[in-house]
């Protein structure tokens, strides 16, 4: 039962003590923060970084959920790191490397004794390159400790009554760029304006994957039929184009994680 693992992971926090959350505002660390927030005796802060390819939605959903429930929160600006730049297929271990190293600095000058994060139970079956590094930064999951599934976390959110439980996944926008291409901000700018779009546009979890000029669509199978029909079709191309992409194709094999390299990561 999820509450008896709920139960876990208050015991591993009260046993932290003294803690920053790296609070990306996505479900699982949404959790952690909120499950740690109400715990008494724990000192606790969510910390976001913001850097030039994490959509600003993501910033801006973490800040507001922070302020909603009364929850200290810092954010870090970070420019895009140069070893970065030409979306290495290591990327997702360099990133995690650069980013809980703020993290942790941050910890360490305010006075806080440990660092946290949002992996779950499910994500040690995926290829997540990543957490080797929180492993070398000796950075702490209790979620996984607690042996938490993502299904898990959204049913204690939802039994709590918080409107984020269904959130859908939201991941790092290099991850729609192929490895081992150029990155600049304007092409992170055109991805992210894009799936913005699509998704005010009622096709959440929607991504957009860059291959030169041309936007590749990825969307669930059950959206075909509306974003085919050529009203829409009309809209979604005149506003990716205007954008900045030259092309607009839609995946007939829909989103898929990992899609841009043989589903080695969750993306």
């Amino acid at each position: 039962m999820p509450e008896a693992k709920g139960d876990i992971l208050d015991n591993i926090l009260k046993e932290l003590r003294s803690f920053v959350v790296a609070f990306s505002g996505g479900v699982d660390s949404s959790f952690l923060l909120y499950r740690a927030h109400g715990l008494k005796k724990v000192n606790v802060i969510g910390v976001t970084i913001r850097t030039p390819y994490i959509p600003v939605a993501e910033i801006e959903e973490a800040s507001a959920f922070a302020e909603a429930y009364g929850i200290r929160h810092r954010i870090i600006d970070l420019v895009f790191p140069e070893t970065l730049r030409d979306n290495p297929e290591s990327r997702c271990y360099l990133c995690k490397k650069i980013l809980f190293t703020e993290v942790k600095r941050y910890a360490s000058e305010n006075g806080f004794l440990n660092v946290i994060e949002g992996t779950n139970a499910d994500d040690s079956r995926d290829y997540r390159p990543g957490i080797r590094a929180l492993r070398e930064l000796e950075i702490r999951s209790p979620l996984q400790e607690a042996g938490l599934t993502k299904k898990e976390i959204r049913e204690l959110l939802r039994q709590d009554g918080l409107s984020i439980w269904d959130k859908p996944a939201m991941a790092c926008l290099l991850t729609r760029i192929p490895y081992e291409t150029r990155v600049q901000e304007s092409m992170l700018c055109m991805i992210e304006k894009a799936e913005r779009y699509l998704f005010e546009r009622g096709y959440p979890g929607t991504r957009v994957r860059l291959h030169g000029d041309i936007a590749r669509i990825e969307c669930l199978p059950g959206y075909f039929e509306k974003i085919i029909q050529p009203d829409e079709r009309k809209e979604i191309i005149n506003y990716l184009k205007n954008t900045g992409f030259r092309y607009v194709s839609l995946d007939l094999e829909g989103y898929r994680s990992g899609s841009l390299n043989g589903k080695k990561e969750a993306q």
